[in-house]
């Protein structure tokens, strides 16, 4: 048997941990730089949409007494951390899959009452971190998201947890489900089976395997399978990212070469750092430029350009001065810029490092990225910075409503006061 289990509403709820007084209050979270909503409590969802501008809400906010804050994603880390860490008690085959789910395959409970497993999760969740989950368990992952959908649709008759454990519970469940709800099915496909009159996932199933292969490929055939009980999805093990980006947006538009080489230079180093992190290297850098295209009033321009490298590398010396070189080949005098990034791709693994003949990473430089990693880590980001970086700038996003980082800085925690 699977289980998926689902933090609710994750970040209102991190937000609620350490502001118990906003329970049953209507509350969302703002996207970066105050943009966009991007998650809702239960009592904000009848007045604000997922992904509605902030600036045109504000009314909204203030007549509904809704509580705003931005994104907190030291927080937000921290706390799915530590959910995590609670759920791996239980079973070490674990995926997480995303900051707020997590699948935990149950092998060896045959004998337990999966119900009371379920319960015992949230409770022990909820009495450690403060977090509200909801547990679906079925014979196979796709079916386990049915179960916690409905396990948190449902709550008040499920108590959070919910079981597929017999073809007549699957079979409700199925004709229950739309089929534009159905994980692994996404817009594109839903769209064409709403349109040959295939409503529900049970009628999804009951296409021949030819028809869903010829149609959906082998993905949604593994699908099928697993909505059918058929356990054919597999848990996915924890692999390096194959493309690391840094992209900004930034404040004002920025016209001279210098300024955005300066930039671009910056997210080299921040790429740098990740691939180090993940202990990898890349061997192509794609950098990109734009203009504003929200202003029609200005001539627009947009290029990027990717560098295949001479050798493997995560250095940021490096990493920097290959993505300075792409920006001079594609940069265009007289444009207003509003966007740049870094992309590395074609990431390798450190100890399959190919070497070349004439021309590979300097090895000096190993050393001297693990110093400025350790320095910066702990004496705090950017403290240690390339000359082509400015020393006395630090990119901020706007988050006039963020919230303190309770459980990752020592002068945000709580104090109680006896």
């Amino acid at each position: 048997m699977y289980a998926l289990v689902d933090c609710n509403n994750f970040y209102a709820s991190c937000e609620r941990v350490f502001r118990p007084e906003l329970n049953g209050k209507p509350v969302v979270v703002l996207s970066n730089n105050d943009g966009c909503v991007i998650a809702r409590s239960n009592e904000a969802k009848a007045y604000i949409p997922m992904g509605a501008p902030a600036f045109k809400f504000e009314k909204v906010f203030e007549e509904q007494n809704i509580h705003v804050f931005s994104s907190n994603y030291a927080l937000y880390g921290d706390m799915s951390h530590r959910v995590m860490t609670m759920l791996s008690s239980y079973t070490p085959e674990m995926e997480i899959y995303s900051i707020d789910e997590a699948f935990l395959k149950l092998t060896g409970f045959d004998f337990f009452d999966l119900q009371d497993v379920g319960k015992r999760m949230r409770k022990e969740v909820i009495r450690g971190t403060g977090i509200p989950i909801s547990v679906g368990i079925a014979p196979t992952k796709a079916l386990a998201k049915v179960a916690n959908r409905i396990a948190k649709k449902f709550a008040d008759h499920t108590g959070g947890v919910y079981i597929i454990d017999t073809d007549a519970k699957r079979e409700k469940a199925l004709k229950w489900l739309k089929v534009e709800d159905v994980w692994g099915i996404g817009r594109r496909h839903a769209f064409r089976l709403n349109n040959l009159g295939i409503k529900t996932a049970w009628q999804f199933i009951q296409q021949t395997d030819d028809w869903v292969r010829k149609h959906m490929s082998v993905v949604g055939l593994r699908l099928k399978n697993d909505l059918e009980g058929k356990p054919t999805i597999e848990l996915e093990k924890v692999k390096a990212k194959k493309n690391i980006a840094t992209t900004r947006t930034f404040d004002h538009n920025l016209t001279e070469i210098k300024e955005v080489q300066e930039r671009v230079s910056t997210f080299a180093v921040t790429c740098s750092e990740k691939l180090r992190k993940q202990n990898s290297n890349c061997n192509a850098i794609l950098v990109f430029v734009h203009t504003n295209g929200h202003r029609k009033d200005l001539e627009q321009y947009s290029k990027n350009m990717v560098l295949k490298l001479p050798y493997p590398t995560n250095s940021a010396i490096e990493l920097s001065k290959f993505a300075t070189k792409a920006l001079s080949l594609i940069w265009k005098q007289g444009y207003q810029y509003k966007k740049a990034g870094v992309i590395v791709m074609e990431i390798t693994p450190v100890v399959e490092q190919q070497l070349n003949l004439f021309e590979n990473s300097n090895p000096r430089h190993a050393a001297l990225m693990h110093a400025m990693d350790r320095i910066n880590k702990t004496a705090g980001a950017q403290k240690v910075k390339l000359a082509s970086q400015d020393p006395g700038r630090t990119w901020k996003m706007r988050q006039e409503r963020l919230s303190p980082r309770y459980t990752t800085k020592l002068s945000d925690v709580i104090t109680v006061k006896s």
